[in-house]
C-alpha cells in the first residue's frame, strides 16, 4: 500500500518513513504542501498530514484532498488543544496525533485506519463471496466469472468500493478518476456507470451494487464480508 507523509521536518519524516517502510509499505515524502498537492495524481491508500507547513496550510490541503478523495487522513501537530483536534476531525481529518509521538503508535494507528478503510486487504470481497476485487490486480470476479472492466471503470469501482456506503457526488468522482483537469462533464459518469452495471449488475438479475442517490451522486451498495 502506497503512503504519503506530508511533513517538512526532515527528522520526523525520516523517522516516519524508515518505520512505515520497516513495514513494506510504500512511502513518498513531501517537504511542503505544494509538493504534496502535486503528488496527488499518483495515488495514495493514506496521507500523514503534518498541520503546520512552510508553504500552505494542512488544514486548507485537508479541505483541497476532501474536495475530490476520501482517502484516510492522519493529521500530525503540535496543537494538542481539545478545539484544534475538533476542526481537524470535522473537516474531514480520520485520526489526529500530537507532537512528540512515538513512531510505533503512529505506525499502529496507520494499520488500524486501512482496516477500518479496506479491511487491510488487497481483495475486497462483498455479499458472500458474490463480488470479488482484487485492489492491487485489478481483476474482478462476479461470481466465477472474470469481468472485463475498462481502467476508467475499474478505478471508479475501486473508489466506490473502498468506502462503502460513502456518497460521492459526480463532481468528486470526475475529480478522483478523470483528473482535475478533466475537461468534459460530469454527467461523463453517469455513462461509466451504466457500462459497469451492465457488466456487474445485470447478470445478477437482483439488487445492484452501485445505487444512485438522486440529486447528489452515487455509492456502493455491497456488504464487505468478513474474511
Amino acid at each position: 500500500m502506497k503512503i504519503l507523509i506530508v511533513e517538512d521536518e526532515e527528522k520526523i519524516a525520516s523517522i516516519v518513513e524508515a518505520y512505515l517502510k520497516k513495514e513494506k509499505y510504500s512511502v513518498t515524502v513531501a517537504s511542503t504542501g505544494t509538493k504534496a498537492i502535486a503528488q496527488l495524481k499518483q495515488g495514495y491508500d493514506l496521507i500523514i498530514l503534518d498541520l503546520k507547513l512552510p508553504d500552505i496550510d494542512g488544514e486548507e490541503i485537508c479541505k483541497l484532498i476532501r474536495e475530490s478523495s476520501q482517502v484516510p487522513i492522519i493529521m500530525l501537530t503540535a496543537r494538542s488543544q481539545e478545539d484544534d483536534r475538533v476542526r481537524g476531525l470535522s473537516i474531514g481529518a480520520d485520526d489526529y496525533v500530537v507532537k512528540p509521538f512515538s513512531p510505533r503508535e503512529l505506525v499502529a494507528r496507520v494499520k488500524a485506519l486501512l482496516r477500518r478503510t479496506t479491511g487491510g486487504k488487497t481483495i475486497l470481497s462483498f455479499n458472500n463471496k458474490t463480488l470479488l476485487i482484487d485492489i492491487s490486480g485489478g481483476d474482478i470476479i462476479l461470481g466465477d466469472v472474470k469481468v472485463d472492466l475498462t481502467p476508467t471503470e475499474f478505478k471508479l469501482i475501486k473508489c466506490l468500493c473502498e468506502r462503502p456506503e460513502q456518497i460521492f457526488t459526480r463532481l468528486q468522482l470526475v475529480n478522483i478518476i478523470l483528473g482535475y483537469d478533466f475537461d468534459g462533464y460530469d454527467r461523463t459518469i453517469d455513462a461509466h456507470i451504466k457500462n459497469i452495471r451492465q457488466k456487474i449488475d445485470k447478470p445478477l438479475k437482483e439488487g445492484s451494487f452501485i445505487k444512485t442517490v438522486y440529486g447528489v451522486g452515487y455509492k456502493f451498495n455491497g456488504c464487505l464480508d468478513e474474511i
